[in-house]
Formats: C-alpha cells, structure tokens, sequence
C-alpha cells in the first residue's frame, strides 16, 4: 500500500498567486476591523455632547476611556487562546456580536457607572475582533505580500475610526449622543450573516487538525481552481515548535536593552494615539469650535493615519526600520504640540492632526514589525505578544491621564507639550534600538567568526 501524499498547506499557499478569494477573506476582515473602529472611537467623538448633557467636569470621562480598553486589552489576551481552540471564525463572529449588543446597551446609561459598566465589556468584544481578523489575513496570504495586506487589512480600523467622526457631525445634531451608538451596534448586527456564511475558518488550523481534509480540499479549490490532489492525500501545516517560551528569554543573550526600548515605543506610541482619539474632540470643542466640526477635525487623526501606513510601511520595507520610525516620531512630535498651540485657527488645526495621524498610525504599524526582526524565531511570538501587551498598557494610561490633567484646569498647550514628550521618547528609543540592532549583528559576526576558527583549530 503507498504512503499517503502529504500537502504542506502554508507552502503551497505561497506558491499560488493572489486569488480573488484571498482578496475577499482580507475585505470581510477589514470590514470586521471598520466596525471595531467605529464602536472603539464612538466614545471619542460624542464626549464634548455627552460632558454637556450630564454636566460633567472636564476629564471626568477618563474612567469611562479607561475602563472601554481595559477591556479591549483583556479581550486580546483571552481570545487568543479560545481561537487556537475554537477557531478564528467563530471567535470573530463571537466578538462582533458581543461588540454590536453591548454598543446598544450603551444607550440606556444614565450615570457614569452604568456607562463604565457598558464600554467596559463593549471592549471586550472589541479587543477580541481585532487580532483575530489580522492572524485570519496572515493565514491565507503568500508569505511575499503578507505584509502588504495585512497593513491594507488593518486600515480598516483606521477609515472606521475616520468614519466615525463624520457620522458623528451628522447624527449628534439630530438624535443627540445616542445616535452613534445606535448605529454602532446594529450596523455590525446587520452585516453578520455576511460574515456567517462568508468568511472562511483559519485554513492553518483546519490543516493542523488532520481531520478536516475535505474542508482544505475545497478552500484549496477556491484560491486555485487548477489544484487536483489524489485520494488519501493528507493536509499539514508543519509549525516550528519549542519549548521555554518564557518572557526571561527576552532579557537573555544580549536582548534585555532592546526588549526595553521595544517596550517604551509601544508604550508611548499607544499612549500617545488613544489619548489624541479620546480627547481630541473635547478639546477642539473647547477651543471654541461646534461640535460637529470637532469631530470632524478629530476624524482626520484617522485619515492621516491611512496615508502614514501606505506611506511609512512602503518606507520600512525598502529601508531600515529604525530611522523611518524615528523620523516619523520626532515629526509626530512637533505635530502634537502644534494641536496645543493652534489655538482656534482651524486651518492649523486641521494641519497638525492630520500630521499626527500620518506619523503616529502610520508610525505605530510600522513599529510592529520591530519585534519580528529583533527577536529569533524561537522567542518571536513572546516578543512580539508582550510588546503588544506593553503598548495596550499605554493605551489605557493615556487618556486617563489626559483626563486628569484636564480636570486640572491645565492649559491646552500644556497637555499637548506633554503628549510631544512621549512622542519624543519613542523617537530615542527608535534611535538606541538601531544602535543596539547594530552592536547585537556585530556580535554574532564576531561569534560566527570565533566559532569558525575553534573549528579549525
């Protein structure tokens, strides 16, 4: 009897040119991370309107952007762990429902507590959306572009985000702070049985499982229709495996410098970024503008990031990563204390936020490709977890402190020179890190070397 045929599923995959059904996984992906978007920065854009109605302090919404990516950054870290069991899809699925109902309890808040309550296990669903819809885009693109869709993938978030502010102007006037959140649950309740019955599950995992041949068989058929395989043929994804995934191995060999520098730019990057989207239409509405066009002005964060991330990762692929980012960083910089320092001139406004967007978002994508180079492929998945991990720290702290800080009656300028600072941080840490990627080849040439010549010796 002849051995069983066996099909590594991730290399063939490579093989193949870019199918339209590939093209079709990565926009059902990008249209999930759209509608997490919109829910994630709905917060955001109805907040000025919101302090108004319950007669609010200034900052007293930190808690509230706290406790909304508290959640989203548990829900990241729970469902990774369900989707290698369950499956990519019906975690995602899960998520988007989860995301779209509690978006609707939302409405019913009338305290603080209750709105707490209701963004808090709203980022649950939205946290679990997003690095689900990246690792299915991975999953089933070429390892040549993988790269290059899931950035495209991921503007989805970005031009969700944007959107909202947009519809934001048109829905606050007319049905007041709750408008946004209507449309923000049932929209993704509408487009469900879309992803229901079109969104395929994780063909990695299928193959891993061994026992989902015909399954394989058929995705296979759709992303080549000229594939045949014979009876008996087994489906495999050969993974790399190891043992000691422990997070001290990222301070061993000569790495602890640089996991710290890794650190601080995810850090500060996050900090930075949910702080501009938190509070950026509350202080634009401040500065004397109507509402409806703070929220517009505050969308272009979002818009500026789209052409950050086409723009800056077409640099990072061609370019060492280092300088990009720290370029990119320092300008960053100067864009958010120019938002601090525009005052009510709009023109300048508009300038400077969409400046930041360009060079924070674009920016921040860019950055998670720094892990992935710096660490060997046995610790890879640990680095970059923990980063990612580090940096939704930094997303929580940044708009509680912002928030602080404005219920401290500081100036604008203030807050925003002080948000240039932390932007200025992860510009030296981009710098060191090239340095310590530097030093660190220099040293495994000079060990290769010693090496070489104790064999021949």
């Amino acid at each position: 009897m002849s051995e069983a045929t066996a099909v590594n599923v991730p290399d063939l995959i490579d093989r193949q040119n870019i199918s339209s059904f590939q093209v079709r996984v990565m926009l059902l992906c990008a249209t999930v991370v759209f509608l997490d978007g919109f829910d994630a920065q709905a917060i955001g854009y109805v907040a000025p309107v919101l302090s108004k109605a319950w007669h609010l302090k200034r900052g007293a919404l930190k808690d509230v952007f706290a406790a909304g990516l508290f959640g989203l950054m548990l829900g990241a870290l729970i469902s990774g762990p369900l989707a290698d069991r369950f499956g990519r899809k019906v975690v995602i699925l899960f998520s988007m429902l989860s995301f779209s109902i509690f978006t609707l309890c939302t409405v019913t808040a009338e305290s603080m507590g209750s709105l707490l309550v209701w963004r808090f296990i709203t980022g649950l669903g939205l946290g679990g959306a997003m690095p689900n819809a990246v690792a299915l885009t991975s999953e089933y693109s070429p390892h040549r572009r993988r790269a290059s869709l899931v950035m495209i993938m991921f503007c989805g978030f970005s031009l969700g985000a944007a959107l909202g502010g947009v519809f934001a102007a048109e829905l606050i006037p007319h049905f007041g702070w709750k408008g946004v959140f209507w449309l923000g649950g049932i929209v993704p309740l509408v487009l469900a049985p879309m992803v229901i019955l079109s969104l395929p599950e994780s063909i990695r995992l299928l193959a891993l499982k061994g026992t989902k041949t015909e399954e394989v068989r058929k995705i296979l058929a759709r992303i080549n229709a000229k594939l045949t395989f014979p009876p008996g043929t087994a489906f495999t994804a050969r993974e790399e495996r190891s043992s000691g995934f422990a997070v001290g191995q990222l301070f061993k060999e000569s790495r602890a410098l640089g996991t710290l520098l890794i650190w601080v730019m995810f850090f500060m990057n996050l900090l930075n970024l949910y702080f501009l989207a938190s509070w950026l239409p509350t202080t634009i509405n401040n500065a004397g503008i109507p509402v409806e066009k703070a929220a517009l002005i505050a969308s272009l964060l979002q818009i500026g990031g789209i052409v950050g991330v086409l723009s800056l990762g077409w640099l990072v692929d061609r370019l060492s990563p280092f300088p990009v980012l720290a370029g990119a960083s320092m300008l960053a910089a100067i864009f958010i204390a120019g938002i601090g320092l525009s005052g009510s001139s709009v023109g300048l406004i508009i300038l400077t936020v969409a400046g930041a967007g360009f060079c924070l978002v674009g920016g921040q994508i860019g950055a998670t490709a720094m892990p992935a180079i710096y660490y060997p492929t046995t610790i890879r998945s640990t680095g970059v977890g923990w980063a990612l991990g580090i940096g939704r720290a930094g997303s929580i702290v940044g708009p509680w402190v912002g928030g602080l800080i404005l219920s401290l009656l500081w100036k604008t300028s203030s807050l925003f020179l002080i948000a240039a600072c932390a932007a200025l941080c992860s510009a030296l840490a981009a710098l060191l890190m090239g340095w310590t990627r530097a030093s660190q080849a220099g040293a495994n040439v000079r060990y290769a070397a010693a090496l070489k010549t104790n064999e021949g010796k």
